[in-house]
């Protein structure tokens, strides 16, 4: 049973759908008493509105619920997994040249889960699993524009002005470019930490920057995808998502879905979904302690998972 498996609906018996608040309290919002006073106190969307009256009835399969603003999983069969990808493992369910997959990870599951993007071998860090190909698609497209966050261990000593330069753009073969975020985090002898924040999804754009700048990359791994943070989870190391990670995700794709449709065609074309290119490049040396900072033997800054019940000490207005 998975965490998120739900009693199927018996359309025989429920053929006009199912009461909102029993689909509720079978996704594990909340018990159904506590789901009808989200309902009644406006806390509850079905299809981007405001749903009051407890008698409304849903199509499990079709609507789309979401409360306080979060969206709710309703499919029993959709399937949600962290892995922190270690070095040395290709992001693709199989490889001609016989490499180190992530069969390894995927076969543990009865579901046929694909990878959300890429990262290269050399790089680790964050990677979804799933079988929800819609979310897959908004997630991994780069005209969607779903943030990144990358801790990279570079050569040399970096500046405050070289960070200045990250943020303000660089041009690459392809065209300018400019991190979201930038933050230097530490200054060795030979080596600097550098984190970088980005929502594009074009072709080893990390890396390229951070060569661009005169500080090739000696170590990489993506610490944040998303709502997602990978927080002490160790390398080759995997977990089922939480109902409140799952919830974040749909409503990022939902909400990027909707302005990624008005405003699709502006970021570059790489490839996107579980054939995309990857994020990172094949050009790193080393590797990473399991849950760590690249060159350091720390666990890196960040915030755990929320809980897994919406929020429910404000009325929606």
């Amino acid at each position: 049973m998975t965490p998120f498996e739900i009693p199927p609906w018996n359309d025989a018996e429920a053929p006009e759908g199912v009461r909102l608040q029993k689909v509720m309290a079978a996704a594990g919002v909340a018990s159904r008493r506590v789901s009808e006073q989200m309902i009644e106190a406006g806390w509850v969307e079905v299809n981007g509105e405001i749903v009051t009256e407890l008698g409304r009835r849903i199509d499990p399969a079709v609507d789309l619920v979401a409360v306080d603003g979060v969206a709710v999983q309703l499919d029993p069969a959709k399937r949600y997994v962290m892995l922190n990808k270690p070095v040395g493992v290709v992001s693709s369910l199989s490889d001609e040249r016989g490499r180190p997959d992530l069969r390894r990870f995927t076969d543990s599951f009865e579901e046929r889960l694909f990878n959300v993007g890429r990262l290269d071998a050399e790089t680790s860090g964050l990677l979804i699993l799933t079988n929800d190909g819609d979310l897959a698609h908004v997630l991994a497209h780069p005209s969607f524009g779903v943030m990144k966050t990358y801790i990279a261990k570079v050569e040399g000593r970096v500046t405050p002005q070289t960070v200045a330069r990250l943020t303000a753009g660089v041009t690459l073969d392809d065209g300018p470019i400019a991190a979201d975020k930038a933050r230097l985090l530490d200054v060795e002898r030979a080596t600097s930490l550098v984190e970088l924040t980005l929502h594009s999804g074009r072709n080893r754009i990390v890396r390229r920057m951070l060569a661009e700048v005169g500080h090739p990359v000696v170590e990489l791994v993506r610490r944040s995808f998303g709502p997602l943070n990978l927080g002490t989870l160790k390398a080759g190391g995997m977990r089922e998502l939480t109902r409140a990670e799952v919830g974040a995700l749909l409503t990022l794709s939902r909400d990027a879905g909707a302005e990624g449709a008005a405003g699709a065609g502006q970021e570059g074309a790489a490839d996107a979904g579980h054939g995309s290119a990857a994020d990172a490049g094949h050009d790193a040396a080393g590797s990473t302690a399991p849950g760590t900072v690249p060159g350091t033997g720390r666990d890196a800054a960040g915030s755990t998972a929320p809980g897994d019940r919406p929020a429910k000490n404000k009325r929606r207005k």
